[in-house]
């Protein structure tokens, strides 16, 4: 993080003098500012100085080429707002291009011709099987609720049964 001057301002972004060397370095208009940029001449002048962090070296055309940022560093004090390249690196993932994968087709053939060592069926896996080697096949048990309900109105009416009874014995 050092405290340049701006050599030149183009319309992608600011040129900066690095302090020492005579390379300048790029702030590309997507890290002047945090918000959306258009024209780089509204943030900055050629001749302000502005904070700015170096982000990356690149070796093209046997040049080198340094990127700035300003959008990491406070630019009242200098301190870095992006210590551990978090904001960067997230930066980067957003710039990835998105392969569309629309015009691949997805067949199920592999798994709609396999055959279950189980069972012998085709379209499943033995680990997905629920039929025994014999030919027995599994039902599913009703859950514990359904039960508890069906034996509660069984009982009730077991009781109002025999209170009916009682009734008729008496009557008589």
């Amino acid at each position: 993080i050092f405290l340049p001057q701006v050599a030149t301002v183009t319309e992608y972004g600011a040129f900066i003098k690095i302090p020492g060397c005579r390379k300048q370095g790029l702030v590309h208009k997507t890290h002047m500012s945090s918000c959306r940029v258009d024209k780089p001449s509204e943030i900055v002048d050629v001749g302000d100085k502005v904070w700015v962090k170096l982000i990356r070296k690149e070796m093209k055309d046997d040049k080198l080429k340094l990127s700035l940022s300003m959008k990491v560093v406070n630019q009242g004090t200098g301190k870095d707002l992006d210590p551990n390249n978090v904001s960067l690196d997230q930066d980067e993932r957003k710039k990835r291009t998105f392969r569309d994968y629309t015009s691949q087709k997805i067949t199920l053939e592999a798994v709609l011709n396999t055959v279950c060592k189980k069972c012998g069926c085709k379209g499943h896996f033995a680990k997905e099987c629920f039929v025994q080697p014999g030919g027995t096949k599994y039902s599913l048990i009703p859950e514990e609720e359904e039960e508890e309900v069906a034996a509660a109105g069984h009982e009730r009416d077991k009781k109002t049964s025999l209170a009916d009874d009682s009734s008729k014995k008496r009557k008589k």
